[in-house]
């Protein structure tokens, strides 16, 4: 299978997919096309394991197994029925349909879901002489899409999304998605050498996943995928990939990072998750409310998830600190600010308007991402 090329798809929040093709570009991926939600490329199956393992902005990585138009039921059927579904899944694969419609004639997603299952069964039918299986082995999710009447199936390689890292064992009430958090690090375009600080740090996800970019740690080395019981790769590539990944980390880089938060349950919950990621030595969490907090350097760059003022009462308490960054930012010209908020009067509050704005979603939340452009050091 290693010889074969593959098409992959690379499932991304709208908004972010040119931070992904960017990305693909970078892990070694070609034949890059970006559409929305998701980017493509031609892969191996070396790459399957290397994209799982080192996508830091995406949410699953699915294999392309075809596609075809469709205008009714029976060609739907048709179409599914047709994927080598024998080669794939064992006789006892825990199999999994999902299904989405958009702008299609088939706009019932459970009857999708219904048809393509009874295709896939027909299929297995054929080399299995059995009514029913048992769907005791190893998880196989398999999604029907339709875009404009065309469908795309694809097998779901990762499992759970990629932002789960394994490092964050524990959380606040609206934690921001670590998939996220290493995007707006990468649309802030910051360096090794630049001071970094998230001053509404939370659980700590922003600065962990900068020490996790800084020294080149693949996110995905320290959890598990599906394909890893699929049977689709062979054992010693995935021992091999994760070998790789290990020794292009970079233990000698010593980035400036620095977290605080004004709450004190929050610095105990980044202590234990940097930790648990193995960053601890390269950050500095510190409990301090945001008037009080002092700039530890010139030229650095904020990237920060501050709340929203959603929640009741907490109006008064957000301007207060979006004003309070608008006067520390504002008199402190060599630093860069980052904000994701969905809070439309953030800049007034602020007291300037951004160079740039970028729409995004935070989970099913709107959102904005604030970007103030700061003095660049000189070059040496």
């Amino acid at each position: 299978m290693s010889e074969k090329k593959f098409t992959l798809q690379a499932a991304v929040t709208f908004g972010l997919e040119a931070v992904a093709k960017r990305e693909a570009a970078k892990i070694g991926f070609e034949q890059i096309r970006a559409s929305d939600g998701y980017v493509e490329f031609k892969a191996s199956s070396e790459d399957i394991v290397k994209a799982n393992l080192n996508f830091r902005c995406v949410d699953r990585i699915m294999l392309v197994l075809k596609k075809f138009k469709v205008l009714d039921f029976e060609e739907l059927f048709e179409g599914v029925y047709s994927v080598d579904w024998c080669d794939i899944l064992p006789e006892n694969a825990q199999f999994i349909v999902t299904g989405k419609s958009i702008k299609s004639l088939l706009s019932s997603v459970p009857a999708i879901q219904s048809v393509s299952e009874k295709a896939i069964i027909k299929k297995l039918q054929t080399k299995y002489a059995r009514d029913n299986f048992s769907k005791d082995g190893a998880r196989y999710i398999i999604q029907i899409g339709l875009l404009k009447d065309e469908v795309t199936v694809l097998l779901n390689t990762s499992g759970p999304s990629l932002h789960k890292r394994g490092y964050r064992t524990d959380q606040g009430l609206a934690p921001l998605k670590e998939t996220m958090a290493a995007a707006l690090i990468e649309l802030s375009f910051w360096k090794n050498e630049r001071i970094f600080l998230d001053p509404c740090c939370g659980s700590g996800t922003i600065p962990i996943e900068a020490a996790l970019i800084a020294r080149n740690i693949a996110p995905g080395l320290y959890r598990h995928f599906d394909f890893e019981k699929q049977g689709i790769i062979d054992a010693n590539i995935v021992k091999q990939e994760k070998i790789n990944a290990r020794s292009a980390i970079d233990f000698n880089v010593t980035p400036q990072i620095y977290g605080s938060d004004i709450n004190k349950r929050a610095i105990e919950m980044s202590l234990k998750n940097s930790a648990n990621a193995g960053v601890d030595d390269c950050i500095v969490f510190e409990q301090i409310p945001f008037n009080k907090l002092v700039l530890p350097g010139d030229y650095g760059v904020c990237v920060s998830n501050p709340p929203y003022g959603e929640r009741m009462g907490e109006s008064s308490d957000v301007e207060r600190l979006y004003r309070d960054m608008g006067r520390l930012f504002g008199k402190n010209n060599t630093w860069s600010a980052y904000i994701l908020t969905s809070n439309e009067s953030f800049e007034k509050f602020y007291g300037k308007r951004a160079d740039k704005k970028r729409k995004l979603f935070n989970g099913n939340v709107k959102v904005d991402y604030y970007q103030f452009f700061g003095q660049k050091p000189t070059s040496k």
